[in-house]
């Protein structure tokens, strides 16, 4: 039952056995098995992952927060303009791809600098909301661009990495390492982070293990959230090796997924999704970490991906398709969140191995380049705003690509300090030594003051001014003209009171703290002016004393408010 690729040293009985000793260190074991820089291996036909254990540290309680990441990666190399799409030089941004371009009457225009594509309009409510802000011109000197090569280094920081060399460690890994020592002995009781795609990502690498939750796909983790189950480990594949130290090692790496999977199961039964997600693969892992999230399951970093970004041909139909199918699902996953009002404790960023090229190639579509912008998505970030300089498209590189203007190891150390509240010298060294320059994203942990920066934000400008009467148009505007509060009177009954500014059908529904469905608060047409709602009368069951949630939306416009019932 030990089989390895390792031939020991011939001899006597045990000749060679303390050299094999001296030799054998925990990695190079890894590495034997082929599993080195993941933390990861194949036991009976199914993928094994080690996740971030050991409780939480001083470091990690000095923190204070209970904020969480959720990495979004666009695997491929997402093309930037056709995401952000600079309207101050679109002469020469539609005639670099004149088959490929977004035509005007398709840019959604969010200020007076910059739009999105239409297809992106989902996110529009986001924008009003103050839940998006996109950084230009994301990268790094002496881009890469090559797939593995590039996603390395966006991984592990370090610039220096070619196709042979590199940091086997991560950013996130580094910072794990530091805080959870003890990570076998003595796990937490949920993993430090979860990760759906593929081996575990260099991302959250560490000297000895990978400290993510890996599961394949999303099949995988839903069948674990499902049933709390992952793998049938039989205790007597680990015993009778003449490895045993290292197969213990292995046995420890097992036993921590296998108790995992019944945390991840407990947090999904927990949870529950109150909004409907489109069926795809994207869709379906947001509606995950939703219900995960929702469910309390305590686990920090969230990392899912999209792949299909590697558009050298046929550009438009893809990246709409892929654009459309993230800008809803981002869009659900925080409508979904805020029905427990955690909404503002969940940031998300995007991030891909490199952007496209200025000029479109002969295929209708863009071949690898250089910088590209990072969107990043949540209440926590207080406003929304384009932030930094945009790459001209009229300089480019010889090869057509545009340079970049916000170093990603910037972004990364401000999420680590401003938002996971890690101490910045510890930032310092976990992006390899790159000295701290915050980057002003809307939250700050750290307390240091923030280098001046260019925003280009401002008042959203829809395509048609829609007319509130009509009940199908969207209105931004709708939920600051609509007064709403919870209230007492005399006999603590909770009360709602509302004041429309013309007729409309008003829904209300409301939610336990753990967000599950309680009953139809009020399912109507309410005329203009004020009305007030018995929250007992209306909710036919029972309540209990505690904390409820009530959601109402009004057209397409939603808003919630907690209120106590005594």
């Amino acid at each position: 039952m030990c089989d390895i690729n390792h031939t020991p040293h011939k001899g006597k009985e045990h000749e060679g056995h303390d050299e094999e000793h001296k030799v054998w260190s925990r990695r190079s074991f890894m590495q034997a098995l082929g599993i080195a820089g993941s933390g990861s291996m194949m036991l009976g036909g199914n993928f094994l992952s080690a996740s971030a254990p050991s409780p939480m540290t001083a470091a990690l309680a000095a923190a204070e927060t209970d904020n969480i990441l959720i990495l979004i990666r666009l695997s491929g190399g997402n093309d930037g303009l056709s995401t952000v799409i600079p309207i101050e030089q679109y002469d020469s941004y539609a005639n670099a791809r004149p088959n490929i371009y977004i035509p005007e009457s398709k840019v959604l225009k969010l200020t007076d600098e910059f739009g999105v594509p239409s297809y992106m309009q989902s996110l529009q409510p986001m924008w009003n909301e103050g839940q998006l802000k996109a950084v230009h011109g994301v990268g790094y000197q002496g881009q890469s661009l090559s797939h593995f090569t590039g996603t390395d280094i966006l991984s592990n920081t370090d610039l220096t990495t070619t196709a042979f060399t590199g940091e086997d460690t991560g950013w996130m890994g580094r910072h794990f390492e530091n805080i959870y020592p003890d990570y076998l002995m003595n796990p937490p009781e949920a993993p430090a982070a979860i990760q759906i795609g593929s081996f575990g990502s260099l991302v959250f690498q560490g000297e000895e293990t990978n400290y993510a939750f890996v599961a394949s796909n999303i099949d995988q983790l839903e069948e674990i959230a499902n049933t709390g189950l992952q793998y049938n480990l039989d205790p007597t594949l680990f015993d009778s090796c003449m490895y045993g130290d290292q197969m213990e090692f292995l046995r420890g790496v097992a036993n921590i997924t296998y108790e995992y999977a019944g945390k991840i199961h407990e947090a999904y039964e927990r949870g529950q999704n109150q909004v409907e997600y489109q069926d795809n693969g994207f869709a379906r892992q947001l509606s995950l970490l939703a219900r995960l999230i929702k469910g309390n399951l305590g686990t920090k970093v969230y990392m899912i991906s999209m792949g299909g970004f590697d558009t050298h041909g046929n550009q438009p139909l893809a990246h709409e398709r892929l654009m459309t199918n993230l800008s809803v699902a981002v869009d659900n996953f925080y409508d979904d969140i805020a029905f427990t009002q955690q909404d503002d404790k969940v940031l998300s960023m995007t991030f891909s191995e490199f952007g496209r090229r200025i000029f479109e190639n002969g295929s209708n579509g863009t071949d690898h380049g250089k910088a590209a912008p990072t969107l990043f998505f949540g209440s926590g970030l207080n406003g929304s705003a384009f932030v930094g300089d945009h790459p001209t498209l009229d300089n480019p590189d010889g090869r057509g690509n545009l340079e970049y203007t916000m170093d990603f190891r910037d972004l990364y150390a401000t999420v680590m300090a401003e938002w996971m509240c890690i101490p910045i010298p510890l930032v310092e060294q976990h992006i390899l030594g790159h000295p701290y320059a915050p980057v002003n994203l809307g939250f700050n942990c750290s307390g240091v003051e923030f280098p001046d920066i260019v925003y280009s934000d401002g008042q959203p400008t829809p395509p048609t001014q829609p007319d509130p009467t009509d009940p199908t148009t969207p209105n931004p505007e709708l939920l600051d003209a609509i007064v709403h509060k919870p209230f007492y009177p005399t006999d603590s009954t909770p009360h709602i009171y509302l004041e429309m500014p013309f007729s409309a059908h008003v829904d209300i529904q409301l939610f336990n703290i753990l967000g599950q469905k309680v009953g139809t608060v009020f399912n109507e047409m309410m005329l203009e002016g004020s009305t007030e709602i018995n929250i007992r009368e209306r909710v036919p069951s029972q309540l209990s004393t505690g904390k409820y949630i009530y959601r109402i939306q009004v057209q397409n416009q939603k808003m919630s408010k907690s209120v106590m019932v005594a």
